[in-house]
């Protein structure tokens, strides 16, 4: 690696469009290390990826690049007539390339190649180490699908000869192989790396985490079971840090408040004895103004006191995170679970790969399965023939349980109305005060709530589609979950797998995240391959 790699920003601030400030007076370096970035939905980590790539320009401050970088965003964007080799981003070396076949003696030609004679040959070589040998460089993209998007423009950030790549969320879509592959080439990567992710398997890999917070931007030397355990201790710190200070204030006041009662007691005696002794009046008013003047002084010297605790506590204060958790229940059982709850006898899958299109299956009501298997085997048709929205080509399936599939373009919402009219409509019980607290308790902003859910993020619409499933009048008893901790940040999706482990139905997922599988108490895993559909124990 070399040390002349360098990314750093300079006091950058952001303001959005409607006047708030989204981040102020960040400051940091980014070197050759591997960096993982954290942080909260809506915290700007994607703006921020931008504007270290020159997308966006600071509304204060400024970024300095020392060299090329190359970003690649969380939604990739097709286009018709689009092929492989633009999305892999070589599509002007291949016709440059072509025109000096052909006779071209333009500079422009020639400067676009460069030294990249052998683009054809970097380009193949690519897509073979990612298992896409299939695919050539005009091969459309319409005819890829969204984890195979995703790989191509992977390999492109990987051919791009940046001095440093940003890559946000790359694994969302991936399956496990493409992951696994994903990671080794990270490992390899000899340039600068910033990754944008919650993927805690990725981030373990990572030579350094930066978080970016309501604090700004800090740097943790370490991976991510450093930068978890570290942040866990700061965060404690800071908070007994600023109770000692709330402490030691209402001490000090208190304190404060015994001496002026007790000058004020001394002042009242004396004044009753000056009276008593029938002292001369010029005398009288000396000794008041005297009084005065030490009660005065008295005063100030309390104030100042007072000034300086309260900016201790506040000081302090900004030291801590505003970080509240996210909460998200698990429904009470209404009814015991009948011993059966799936029944699936010689069904033939639509759309699945030949080996896991036939399937026979029966679960009971204690089984949590973890459906596993390669992007475009079944998996995610498995669980739409299990929400009835997808009849078998043949055989009988059968769900003796209220079911609700959340698919990952979380098709149960509407678009058109806002999380709490729709939250609303499926729990007649609470009344508006308690689901707005409910969905407070998710980190869904109050002013969030109210707009059609086709404006909110991902992350939002996740959450409030679980809140729908698990908050109605009548919750499922059976959770068909496709992907579901793609788009959430850390702290949303330790909660989902709290509430999983809590959730007392049936649950049926998919996803390629190996740590969040592991943390939600699953007792078998359904996976799909050559050998067609494979139950056994987790």
């Amino acid at each position: 690696m070399t040390s002349l790699i360098s990314l750093t920003l300079e006091s950058v601030s952001y303001q959005l469009p409607d006047g708030s400030i989204l981040f102020a007076d960040l400051t940091e370096q980014f070197d050759a290390r591997p960096t993982g970035l954290v942080g909260r939905n809506g915290i700007g980590k994607s703006v921020l990826a931008r504007l270290l790539a020159g997308e966006l320009t600071p509304t204060a401050g400024r970024c300095v690049r020392a060299g090329p970088v190359y970003y690649l965003p969380q939604q990739i964007s097709t286009y018709p007539g689009q092929t492989v080799a633009d999305l892999a981003g070589v599509r002007g070396v291949i016709d440059a390339l072509a025109n000096i076949t052909r006779g071209s003696t333009e500079p422009a030609d020639f400067e676009k190649v460069g030294e990249r004679w052998d683009i054809h040959q970097q380009l193949q070589q690519e897509l073979a180490s990612n298992r896409l040998d299939y695919l050539q460089a005009d091969t459309p993209t319409a005819k890829l699908s969204g984890g195979e998007i995703m790989r191509v423009a992977l390999l492109g950030a990987f051919l791009s000869r940046a001095d440093m790549l940003i890559l946000d969320e790359p694994t969302n879509h991936l399956d496990r192989n493409s992951r696994r592959i994903l990671l080794e080439q990270l490992q390899h990567w000899q340039k600068g790396l910033i990754a944008i992710s919650h993927d805690r398997a990725l981030l373990e890999n990572m030579s350094r985490i930066v978080e970016l917070s309501t604090l700004g931007l800090r740097s943790y030397g370490g991976n991510y079971s450093f930068y978890a355990q570290t942040k866990n201790q700061q965060q404690e710190h800071a908070l007994e840090q600023l109770e000692q200070r709330k402490a030691a204030r209402k001490r000090e006041q208190r304190a404060l408040q015994e001496q002026r009662e007790k000058l004020e007691r001394r002042q009242a005696r004396g004044n009753k004895q000056a009276s008593q002794t029938n002292q001369a009046k010029i005398l009288l008013g000396r000794q008041k103004e005297r009084s005065e003047v030490s009660g005065g002084k008295l005063r100030a010297k309390h104030d100042a006191q007072q000034n300086e605790l309260s900016e201790r506590v506040r000081a302090a204060a900004l030291r801590v995170e505003e970080d509240a958790p996210i909460v998200l229940y698990a429904p009470a059982a209404h009814q015991a679970m009948p011993h059966k709850i799936v029944e699936l006898d010689n069904v033939v899958l639509p759309f699945a790969a030949n080996s896991a299109h036939r399937i026979d299956l029966a679960l009971t009501g204690n089984q949590r399965i973890g459906l596993i298997g390669p992007n475009g085997i079944g998996k995610s048709t498995l669980l739409r023939v299990l929400a009835n929205l997808v009849a078998p080509l043949s055989g009988q399936c059968q769900v003796f349980v209220p079911a609700i599939y959340l698919d990952q373009q979380l098709a149960t919402l509407r678009p058109e109305q806002s999380l709490l009219d729709q939250l609303l409509a499926v729990n007649s019980s609470w009344g508006e005060s308690v689901v707005r607290t409910r969905l407070a308790q998710l980190g869904l902003n109050a002013d969030r709530i109210l707009l059609p859910t086709e404006l909110l993020s991902g992350g939002e619409r996740l959450k409030g589609a679980l809140a729908c499933a698990l908050y109605a009048d009548q919750p499922a008893q059976l959770l068909l979950l496709d992907e579901p901790s793609n788009h959430l940040d850390l702290n949303s999706l330790q909660a989902l797998e709290s509430m999983l482990r809590q959730y007392s139905g049936a649950l049926i997922v998919v996803s390629h995240d190996e740590v969040f599988l592991g943390n939600i108490s699953l007792t078998h895993r359904l996976e799909a391959g050559r050998d067609g559909w494979v139950l056994q124990a987790w």
